[in-house]
């Protein structure tokens, strides 16, 4: 695959469907998802959930039912959303079909801002407000420490995925290392490093919903500037378009999605990276179609990931012996993302022979 050109496919591509038919598709694939991960559960049966929901049912049913069930699957679709639009806008920018918010130093920045602060005292996940803070301000670190490395190459994808690959890896070592120095208060952020939706309450989505409805509003009018940096610099500029600035302001609209789902759920592994693909192949590479439709994709892979792992864990309880044992959604779309990622680089390394 050239990296000057697009990695999209042809705007009218979108298996010869209108773009509404795909639209009401892919919604109703999430409406369907969100059902799945409200109903899935050891604590409570799909009948007595039924019931919480239609005002029956005991106290507790209708607590677990509409002060945990609720939010956790709202705030799986506004991180999944935000991941979604994050990855699109990171590989629309930088011109990489292989950029994500987990390898361009995005994602590992806002778990070490997370981390820290938790290990200094000044957020928990108690005080959801504090992580987000904490969580943005280390993703505009590691995005702006990839932003100085990168120099002058920052207009070549090759480079820039280079030095992302190193800062994402440096600031893992970081989080390491202050999971190390103070074990005993941080061993519940273990969360973080690999994502999970567990405990999630209404104030997570309280913060979470006009942080994603007000980026991913500006990610949309960004779609005009993002088209033309696809195309490369040159063409770019030729149309007009200040690239360095245009590139900057999309690299924060990305750090800023991403620090909301990372101070919601944690690092959800590869859903940045191979939501933007799935958008491209379903809608096409018009981005004022794909954008939105990276954002429903998004919240359909994470919902339903949540999904599979509720219905997993108990399986994998009994199967160890342990009562407790719950499946993290990190896990899942971590193993998920593994196997498109090596589909999508067998299929690029097959264009470029």
């Amino acid at each position: 695959m050239s990296p000057s050109r697009p990695s999209a496919p042809p705007a009218g591509r979108g298996n010869g469907l209108p773009t509404g038919v795909r639209f009401t598709a892919v919604a109703a694939a999430v409406v369907l998802l969100a059902v799945a991960a409200l109903l899935a559960g050891r604590a409570l049966a799909p009948p007595q959930v039924w019931a919480a929901l239609t005002g029956g049912g005991d106290p507790m049913e209708r607590h677990i039912v509409l002060n945990l069930r609720i939010p956790r699957v709202l705030v799986a679709l506004g991180a999944g959303a935000c991941l979604g639009v994050a990855g699109l806008v990171l590989q629309s920018a930088l011109r990489n079909p292989l950029a994500g918010p987990e390898v361009t130093g995005v994602t590992p920045g806002a778990v070490l801002g997370a981390v820290s602060a938790t290990g200094l005292g000044l957020a928990g996940w108690q005080s959801p407000s504090s992580v987000v803070i904490a969580a943005c301000l280390g993703g505009f670190a590691g995005a702006g420490l990839l932003w100085l490395l990168a120099g002058r190459d920052r207009s070549d994808p090759a480079e820039v995925a280079v030095y992302g690959v190193l800062v994402s890896a440096v600031l893992a070592g970081l989080t390491a290392m202050v999971l190390l120095v103070a074990p005993g208060e941080l061993g519940s952020v273990v969360q973080w490093l690999v994502g999970t939706t567990e405990g999630r309450v209404w104030t997570h989505w309280h913060l979470l919903w006009p942080w994603a409805l007000a980026w991913g509003a500006v990610a949309w009018v960004m779609t005009g500037p993002l088209t033309l940096l696809r195309c490369g610099d040159e063409q770019a500029r030729a149309a007009g378009l200040a690239t360095g600035p245009a590139r900057a302001a999309a690299l924060v609209c990305a750090v800023a999605l991403t620090a909301a789902a990372v101070a919601s759920v944690g690092a959800l592994g590869f859903v940045g990276l191979m939501v933007p693909h799935l958008a491209v192949a379903v809608f096409g590479a018009d981005l004022r179609v794909t954008l939105p439709g990276a954002a429903l994709l998004g919240a359909a892979v994470v919902c339903g990931a949540d999904a599979v792992a509720q219905l997993t864990s108990p399986l994998l309880a009994a199967a160890f012996g342990s009562g407790r044992l719950t499946l993290p959604v990190g896990a899942v779309t971590t193993c998920a993302g593994a196997v498109l990622l090596l589909f999508v680089v067998r299929r690029a390394a097959g264009r470029i022979h």
